[in-house]
């Protein structure tokens, strides 16, 4: 089963949220939060949600300081994963959220087999960075931030192979994708995304694009649309 909480501070949005997320067998909605700082508290109190749906903007603690706590509170394998949801599809907030250390965004506008879609991807470790439109949000806001030294600093801990791995994320490609490009199994390729992700204590490829892109290992011109 997977442990769903829902983060807006429109009571519509959270009961409609609430209400299809409740039609499927495999979900359950353990509770749901009208501003940031509630959100953290549930977490904090009740049993680990292994889903936050985290609406950005929102009274007394915006979505992304919430995110921030939340994942500060637990270690990466403890963490639930955090799926941020914004009114549009280009919302300047969502790099930060991404980079506070959300999995991934949702238009509110999402159609159920989507938002159920998307669950289960965040749940099961991926991040939605498949869209073109993602790719494009988060290269356009990391162009506007500087490199981080200690980010660069870290990928020193990483193999040749594994740095090659990391840019194909950053890039969009699917594990099977990576592996055609680099001619090795499908295996192979498992075995060395989940390798860098702990040398760089990461949780899930979302932020592996995140850290590719403060590194400067990739910079938003290399992405391919």
């Amino acid at each position: 089963m997977i442990r769903i909480v829902v983060v807006d501070d429109q009571e519509v949005v959270r009961a409609g949220f609430g209400a299809l997320l409740h039609t499927q067998p495999d979900f359950v909605v353990d509770g749901t939060a009208a501003d940031g700082a509630a959100a953290v508290a549930l977490c904090r109190s009740g049993p680990r949600p292994d889903v936050v749906l985290m609406d950005v903007r929102m009274p007394v603690l915006d979505g992304i300081e919430a995110t921030r706590q939340i994942v500060a509170d637990a270690g990466p394998d403890q963490c639930p994963r955090i799926l941020m949801l914004t009114t549009f599809d280009l919302d300047e907030h969502v790099y930060d959220a991404l980079a506070a250390g959300a999995s991934g965004f949702l238009l509110k506008d999402v159609t159920a087999e989507r938002l159920f879609d998307a669950v289960r991807v965040i749940a099961a470790g991926g991040g939605l960075l498949a869209p073109s439109v993602t790719r494009r949000l988060i290269a356009e806001f990391a162009r506007q931030r500087p490199r981080s030294p200690a980010k660069a600093i870290a990928l020193s801990n990483l193999t040749p192979r594994e740095v090659e791995v990391l840019a194909l994320i950053a890039e969009g490609l699917s594990n099977p994708e990576i592996a055609a490009r680099l001619t090795v199994s499908d295996e192979t390729v498992k075995t060395h995304v989940s390798r860098l992700l702990a040398k760089l204590r990461l949780r899930d490829r979302t932020q592996a694009v995140i850290a590719a892109y403060e590194s400067g290992l990739v910079t938003p011109g290399t992405i391919h649309h």
